[in-house]
């Protein structure tokens, strides 16, 4: 505070500034006399200080702006005076006594004049007025779009309108384009029909969920390429031809053929491996220590054990300077060898150019026939049942009849098998159900029987 009124006295003491005020003078400052008060402590802070001063000459400055608009001290000559040659400026003109009807001068209201604006500040600026919701957030988003129109990524809107203009430029079919009202060739309009025909745009019906948004194409493939009713071969007809129903008892010979060899199998692996005693091993058990075994130890006279260290004790003789020398030189030049060779093998390779073409087309015919054989492999497995769930898609077994089992006539036949059953194992071989097994109904509690009154007077 001490140092804001000794800025404003010393701008008040200049020779320059010019008070608007006649009861206020620079020199005033300096003549009032002053209390000697201990400003150390802060109870004189606010009660010995005095800046009454210095709210004048605030008062003063401020009423200069409101007046002329700044300082008087600081406008120039042209500004402030005129001369005055007679002559009134348009200003002046708009500022005359507005003069009714009849020729007589009204006043302006005195409320008016009061209301009016006399001040040469401009109003403060409303910063509310100005304020937006959401600004940095929107902000943000404008940056983040542009940085990925400059690399070439569109939002989604802009994809979807750029692309309803290329369909408009190109040209809609006549079915996709709404038909004008009036135009006198449209279909006749039925107002008695029951449905409403669609008459607005598929866009607008779209992004109004009135229509139906277009199904993928992927949703519309079926999971399995088999059809839904498999025709059975012909030798499971009810009077089949005699090789056709051989065919097919030996299809189902070889189904049961391979069932035996898998359990075969198991059987072997399962089996418990026994050790059946044989007539040597009989009596190599009955003379079990009858004979006493000499243990001979081989004599090498040639080895002396006494020469060899073998284990910790054993220390590397500490090689000369010449050896390491020796070596490093012959390290050298197995490196340079090894260069040498690389730089051979790379200027081989010019002469054998053909040889690597041909090992190239090798390689691609060898990638083709993978390629191929991989097509082939899924083309396969769209015709087998997929693992959908924990069980596997178990084949179900052949309805087959004997010769001697087959009926002579429709009349004599039995019906066998389950319309039910079958369409339910369809359904899964064309992996639209998982394979399941029949629930396994558990009581909680014991069925627990009794006989009534009723039942024991009829025994």
């Amino acid at each position: 505070m001490a140092a804001a009124r000794r800025h404003k006295r010393m701008a008040a003491s200049q020779p320059g500034f010019l008070p608007l005020k006649s009861n206020l003078d620079g020199d005033s400052f300096n003549k009032k006399l002053r209390k000697r008060v201990n400003k150390n402590k802060k109870k004189n802070w606010n009660k010995f200080s005095d800046i009454q001063d210095v709210e004048e000459f605030l008062d003063d400055v401020r009423l200069q702006e409101r007046a002329t608009g700044g300082l008087i001290s600081e406008r120039t000559d042209d500004s402030l005076f005129f001369v005055d040659i007679g002559e009134k400026d348009e200003k002046d003109k708009d500022t005359q006594l507005q003069t009714t009807e009849k020729g007589k001068r009204s006043k302006p209201l005195r409320i008016d004049l009061i209301l009016q604006s006399n001040s040469h500040i401009p109003a403060p600026k409303n910063v509310l007025a100005f304020q937006q919701p959401n600004a940095k957030k929107q902000r943000r988003t404008l940056e983040r779009v542009a940085k990925s129109a400059a690399k070439g990524i569109l939002p989604r809107r802009e994809k979807l309108l750029q692309l309803r203009r290329a369909a408009a430029a190109s040209g809609v079919s006549a079915k996709e384009r709404p038909e004008a009202k009036n135009n006198p060739n449209r279909a006749f309009y039925d107002l008695w029909c029951a449905g409403t025909p669609e008459t607005a745009d598929p866009y607008y019906l779209e992004q109004t969920k009135k229509k139906l948004v277009k199904r993928p194409d992927r949703l519309n493939e079926k999971p399995s390429v088999l059809p839904a009713i498999e025709v059975i071969a012909p030798g499971g007809s009810y009077n089949p031809d005699f090789f056709s129903h051989q065919d097919l008892l030996r299809e189902a010979h070889e189904v049961e053929v391979k069932k035996i060899k898998v359990e075969e199998k198991l059987a072997r692996r399962l089996a418990v491996k026994e050790d059946v005693a044989t007539a040597e091993s009989t009596f190599k058990e009955q003379v079990e220590g009858l004979i006493e075994e000499e243990e001979i130890e081989p004599e090498d006279p040639e080895v002396d054990t006494e020469d060899t260290v073998i284990g910790p004790t054993a220390t590397q003789e500490k090689k000369t300077e010449k050896q390491r020398k020796k070596e490093k030189a012959e390290r050298i030049k197995e490196l340079q060898r090894k260069a040498e060779r690389r730089v051979i093998d790379k200027r081989q390779q010019l002469f054998q150019l053909r040889s690597i073409s041909a090992n190239l087309k090798k390689q691609e015919q060898r990638t083709k026939m993978r390629q191929a054989q991989r097509k082939a492999k899924q083309e396969a497995q769209k015709s087998m049942p997929r693992r959908l769930g924990r069980l596997k898609f178990q084949t179900p077994e052949l309805d087959v009849q004997l010769s001697g089992e087959l009926a002579s006539s429709l009349r004599s036949l039995k019906p066998e098998g389950s319309i039910l059953k079958d369409r339910f194992l369809s359904l899964q071989k064309r992996n639209i159900i998982e394979p399941r097994e029949r629930a396994k109904v558990k009581r909680k509690y014991k069925a627990k029987y009794s006989e009534k009154r009723a039942f024991r007077e009829i025994q």
